[in-house]
């Protein structure tokens, strides 16, 4: 606390769009003042976020904070999503050797960061859900721990050899797919495994009405409890800044929901696919992520 009595909190908050107006002071409060980490790739941090308690409010992967939740970490969930896409695209192979579809990938190597990666659930889930892949008998290629220290690698996983990297172990072949962070150049041989992703990805939406959300915010279970309204101060906040940086076409898709009622069917979703895949214990209800401050939100 302050002497002019504003509460100060630690944050990690990428910079995006719809976090710029917060982030350069554009939108301040007279309650709050966030001390943001000199971070530039928030998710390099996220172990920080769950292993060390370090931020008292930080932007944190769903599938990650879903883990953090199966083994007691004292953080909470806000309704508020700064990171969101369609996943269908990432998921790729090297035409140069030859097509590949979904139904191809029994047996076949497909490199993952780490298995409980959210994008890479998504990803599982929809090829499972989707395309009839059976996950079990594909060969996922892991060169990452969870960031949750507890959490381990259901069976079916194997870890790249030491000192191997993701993109060349595609390029030499020694992959047949991967899941990337990045859509590749139009030059590029790597072409999407799930073919014409962008509408199938309109399709998707269109069938469950939901957003394949990859980062929402957490904040501290000891913040929440001793200081709710500023909770509440921080996700109005938070809410300012998406309104003035991504504004919503009318009848557009809205990739960043806020609101429990918004991010219910997202929520609902990936906690199905987490239990699928074996990265979370049991299903958990939605408004289990929330507690009494934020379910309200």
């Amino acid at each position: 606390m302050s002497d002019a009595g504003v509460l100060t909190l630690r944050a990690l908050l990428g910079d995006y769009p719809a976090t710029r107006a917060l982030k350069i002071g554009a939108i301040g409060s007279p309650l709050l003042h966030l001390d943001f980490a000199d971070v530039k790739v928030p998710n390099r941090a996220f172990k920080q976020v769950v292993r060390e308690l370090a931020f008292d409010v930080a932007e944190l992967a769903i599938v990650t904070y879903l883990q953090a939740r199966a083994f007691g970490k004292p953080l909470v969930l806000l309704p508020a999503v700064v990171l969101g896409r369609f996943q269908h695209g990432f998921l790729v192979y090297d035409a140069a050797r030859g097509h590949l579809a979904p139904a191809d990938l029994a047996g076949r190597r497909v490199g993952i960061r780490s298995s409980s990666v959210t994008t890479v659930a998504w990803l599982r889930g929809i090829l499972a859900s989707d395309y009839g892949v059976d996950l079990d008998r594909v060969r996922w290629v892991t060169f990452e721990d969870a960031h949750v220290a507890e959490y381990r690698d259901p069976p079916g996983m194997e870890r790249a050899p030491a000192g191997k990297e993701l993109a060349a172990m595609l390029r030499d072949g020694e992959l047949d797919a991967a899941v990337v962070g990045e859509i590749p150049a139009p030059e590029s041989s790597l072409r999407p495994l799930i073919p014409d992703p962008e509408a199938v990805a309109q399709a998707w939406y269109a069938e469950h009405r939901a957003v394949p959300i990859n980062h929402l915010v957490v904040v501290k279970q000891s913040l929440s409890e001793s200081q709710p309204h500023a909770v509440r101060e921080l996700y109005r906040l938070l809410l300012e800044s998406k309104r003035s940086g991504v504004p919503i076409a009318p009848g557009g898709i809205d990739l960043l929901p806020f609101g429990v009622a918004a991010v219910r069917p997202s929520l609902e979703l990936i906690v199905d696919y987490a239990v699928q895949q074996r990265l979370i214990p049991r299903r958990f209800a939605v408004d289990e992520l929330f507690d009494d401050t934020t379910r309200l939100l």
